[in-house]
């Protein structure tokens, strides 16, 4: 069966680093991205240029009409899915919870908590059984901030993982008779772009003494455990949380 995907927020970071290991796998990938189209394109490119197969498409994951063109692009251009990497998320910047407003609050549980929904429900209509797909799998980026909490810095975008991760068990245990697997990541500490929306673009720097490996993580580390997750190789795993933080 030919292999699809649709990687959220794959312009960049983790999720460009997975798209990028997805096509060496041998999925044609949907590069999805918020604005930048031009790093959008230069994923498309890089695994274009490899011998894959990708299309770049906007989409604002938190807006129902954009999740929905979104697997609408991908079922013209690509062909019947078969996995789904909700990868996009945003955090805001370093506060504690007594400063956060209700705007603030409703950006990142709208992009983190509901967008993950929107693309599962869309995933779960084209691959389940019971609406006669053929299956597949769905890897959710979760994060280590779950079960840390992040105080002091994002309590808010600590509480949206935390809520992937109950969708993770809840929707894998819905969706197991279907062909559906469901799972979860959860990075830290990993060389993105991300903490600079945060305020501290060195953040992964100033904590790395506290992990016990004593380093930060790379993109492509999460992308491997990404990837294995919608492999056959974890044919038996659902409901997982498998944790990629250097043992902290």
């Amino acid at each position: 069966m030919k292999k699809i995907a649709i990687i959220t927020g794959a312009s960049r970071g983790i999720g460009a680093a997975t798209a990028l290991l997805a096509a060496e796998r041998g999925y044609a990938v949907c590069v999805n991205y918020l604005r930048n189209h031009a790093a959008a394109n230069a994923v498309v490119r890089a695994i274009e240029c490899s011998g894959g197969r990708a299309i770049a498409a906007a989409a604002d994951v938190s807006v129902e009409a954009d999740v929905l063109r979104l697997f609408e692009s991908a079922d013209k251009e690509l062909g019947p899915l078969t996995a789904l990497v909700n990868n996009a998320g945003i955090l805001d910047r370093q506060m504690r919870v007594e400063d956060m407003n209700g705007a603030r609050l409703n950006r990142v549980f709208a992009t983190n908590i509901t967008g993950y929904f929107l693309c599962a429900r869309e995933a779960i209509r084209r691959m389940s059984t019971r609406h006669g797909g053929a299956g597949g799998a769905i890897v959710n980026v979760s994060s280590g901030a779950s079960r840390t909490g992040s105080p002091g810095e994002y309590v808010d975008y600590a509480a949206s993982k935390g809520a992937v991760d109950t969708m993770t068990i809840g929707l894998a245990r819905e969706v197991a008779e279907e062909g559906i697997r469901v799972n979860a990541v959860r990075p830290a500490f990993i060389y993105t772009d991300i903490h600079a929306s945060g305020g501290e673009p060195g953040r992964v720097n100033r904590v790395r003494q506290f992990v016990p490996m004593k380093r930060g993580g790379e993109a492509v580390e999460v992308a491997r455990a990404i990837l294995w997750l919608l492999s056959d190789e974890a044919s038996y795993s659902t409901g997982a949380l498998m944790d990629v933080t250097g043992g902290a």
